[in-house]
């Protein structure tokens, strides 16, 4: 299921990496308000398609455009302040400040790290960063140290640190990883919620988590695109059980 316009649009990409094809000649949409999960083996190009998108990477060939504009080779940090954000599989937090200014200083990460912590970590945004603690359900954790925190509340800081930058899409590789079934149910919801105001694109390999988050899926192999579609239709194409999932169990 699709909403609103398209965000972004990935046009005949490719990138080769050593001789070998990471993406052959890919396309792929994004629309606003829409909760999309790319799946397949690994190699298949999935993290190399957030490369491009976020920058990391140069497509050897191919665009990419972003609510009507060219980024195709912008540096990371550009691409960023137009509003595209990237969270990646290890959580990258402050450890030495609490969850509060983690938060305060990914919003005001332009400035530069030091320029922010020699102005102090109080910023005219607290109501921003309050609703943030609220969504991510770290509000009594506020003054904790962020390297005190349990993986899941880390995960889910980081997330608070990437919404900071009040991105319009999120880029985010495996968010389940070293999870329990109850921080994985919780970071489920929060992702539903943030796509009510921002397009969210997820990694993934958990299927039973793809199945509750998400809107479209997207089978990547071999660099390209393989189908897409309602999670129901994309996990019982035969072709993607055969190079992915595995044959359906027996019915009893």
């Amino acid at each position: 299921m699709t909403k609103g316009r398209s965000l972004l649009e990935v046009s005949g990409v490719s990138v080769s990496f050593n001789g070998h094809r990471a993406l052959d000649n890919l396309s792929f949409v994004m629309y606003e308000g829409e909760l999309a999960v790319i799946i397949g083996p690994n190699g298949a190009g999935k993290t190399t398609l957030l490369d491009i998108v976020s920058g990391r990477t140069a497509a050897d060939e191919g665009t990419v455009v972003f609510d009507g504009r060219a980024i195709t080779g912008m540096a990371d940090f550009r691409i960023a302040r137009l509003g595209i954000a990237r969270k990646f599989q290890t959580p990258s937090v402050f450890p030495g400040l609490t969850v509060g200014d983690n938060l305060v200083l990914a919003g005001r990460r332009q400035r530069g790290v030091w320029a922010t912590l020699v102005r102090g970590l109080r910023d005219s945004n607290q109501a921003h960063y309050d609703s943030i603690l609220e969504r991510i359900g770290l509000a009594h954790r506020r003054d904790t140290l962020a390297g005190t925190l349990a993986h899941g509340e880390k995960q889910w800081l980081e997330i608070g640190m990437v919404l900071a930058g009040r991105p319009r899409l999120m880029l985010i590789d495996e968010p389940i990883a070293g999870m329990t079934a109850q921080e994985a149910t919780k970071t489920a919801e929060l992702l539903r919620e943030i796509a009510q105001d921002c397009s969210v694109l997820v990694v993934e390999h958990d299927m039973d988590f793809v199945k509750t988050i998400a809107d479209r899926v997207s089978v990547f192999h071999q660099g390209r695109l393989l189908i897409e579609g309602s999670f129901d239709r994309v996990s019982h194409d035969p072709h993607v059980r055969e190079i992915y999932l595995g044959p359906e169990p027996a019915h009893a």
